[in-house]
């Protein structure tokens, strides 16, 4: 049964940084494209960042420049540097495979942004 567990959120000021993880259990992340999604307060879940087996990245606009996807295949471990953080990317973020139908979500974690 997948399994995935995401830790590393947290609260921080604006302009701050956390390093999200993702650690994944019987989906390996050298087969699959693997994303970061995040559902803030009163809206839809949204696809933030992925990254292809061969590296490829795809972010979301508004965080171009201030968040990087990487992954530790060895550890099957996927990861979201975010810098230089808004109000805006207040959130639980998640990771599953992109597309997500047919996989369920974890628990996530919380990242709070205050100004």
């Amino acid at each position: 049964q997948v399994q995935l567990v995401e830790s590393g959120g947290g609260s921080v000021q604006a302009g701050g940084s956390l390093r999200l993880s993702c650690v994944s259990s019987q989906l390996p992340l050298d087969r699959n494209n693997m994303g970061w999604f995040r559902r803030a307060p009163e809206k839809q879940l949204e696809l933030v960042a992925y990254i292809a087996p061969g590296g490829a990245t795809f972010y979301e606009d508004s965080v171009i420049g201030r968040f990087t996807i990487s992954s530790d295949n060895a550890k099957n471990t996927l990861y979201l540097e975010m810098h230089n953080l808004e109000p805006e990317d207040t959130a639980v973020y998640f990771c599953n495979r992109v597309p997500a139908a047919g996989y369920a979500f974890g628990q996530g974690t919380q990242v709070t942004v205050s100004s």
